[in-house]
């Protein structure tokens, strides 16, 4: 399977989002890639609340959706909305992954289970709980002949979530992110690289990279780990670009079969 991960700047209104991203989504498909991911906050990143909460729309009424989608259709390609910020139904944020087929539906959804509240050593603080609402389900869903298990972001580090995915047939892991700088300077590479051996699964990442309008800056790297652990493809910058990995399923079973840890797992009596 080839997929590409695009790696994206995006902008702080739904409008320039879109134009930002479909030229590089149309890369993708021109080079052959059949599932096409983007990285979290595709349709906008703003960091003002304020600002942001008027801009946002359910899924399916969102601008950004709406262009991959038309895209998706055109291309007959999948793509994969690594997050799109949307109203929920009652009327709260929410920080969901949403998978659009080459007929242009959208075959499956999560929204984000961890939220990023944290004060970073360099200042930066961030409080993702008091925009959005976390999800409550583990998703995994099916594309061109993988079974994907969908996270976000913050999600890579809670090896559980992963583990459950796997079990529950994911062979391949997705993490879209917009990591900042610091964390993912220190935590990018191994994180994911670690989510991909303890569960023997493909760890794809398409990352936000560079300084936004908003004023945040996220660190890029997108990268795709294989079941071993080895890095297979990878961005060594954060501009916007377009990564491209080829993906061959059978290295799940070997690898699981090989470091059997999701069956040799023990319940045990803590401390």
């Amino acid at each position: 399977m080839k997929i590409a991960l695009v790696q994206t700047r995006t902008p702080a209104t739904p409008e320039a989002a879109a134009e930002h991203v479909l030229p590089l989504v149309r890369e993708a498909a021109r080079a052959g890639a059949e599932l096409i991911a983007t990285p979290e906050g595709v349709n906008v990143l703003q960091k003002d609340k304020d600002k942001l909460l008027p801009m946002l729309r359910p899924l399916e009424g969102d601008i950004v959706v709406q262009a991959l989608r038309a895209a998706a259709r055109e291309l007959r390609v999948t793509v994969l909305v690594g997050s799109a910020l949307v109203l929920r139904a009652d009327g709260k944020a929410a920080n969901r992954q949403a998978l659009i087929t080459p007929s242009g539906e959208i075959a499956a959804t999560y929204d984000k289970l961890h939220m990023f509240d944290v004060d970073l050593p360099n200042g930066e603080t961030a409080r993702e709980s008091a925009t959005y609402e976390p999800g409550d389900r583990a998703v995994v869903a099916q594309a061109c002949g993988a079974r994907l298990g969908l996270t976000i972001c913050y999600d890579v580090r809670f090896p559980a979530l992963h583990r459950a995915l796997a079990l529950g047939g994911a062979q391949v892991l997705t993490c879209p992110a917009a990591f900042t700088r610091p964390t993912g300077q220190a935590h990018w590479e191994v994180l994911l690289r670690a989510r991909a051996i303890e569960t023997g699964s493909f760890v794809v990442a398409p990352a936000q990279g560079g300084f936004h309008e908003d004023g945040r800056g996220t660190f890029g790297h997108s990268m795709a780990i294989g079941p071993w652990g080895e890095v297979l493809a990878h961005l060594d910058h954060d501009e916007p670009g377009v990564l491209l990995a080829d993906l061959d399923l059978a290295a799940v079973d070997k690898a699981r079969r090989a470091i059997p840890a999701l069956i040799n797992a023990r319940t045990f009596q803590g401390p």
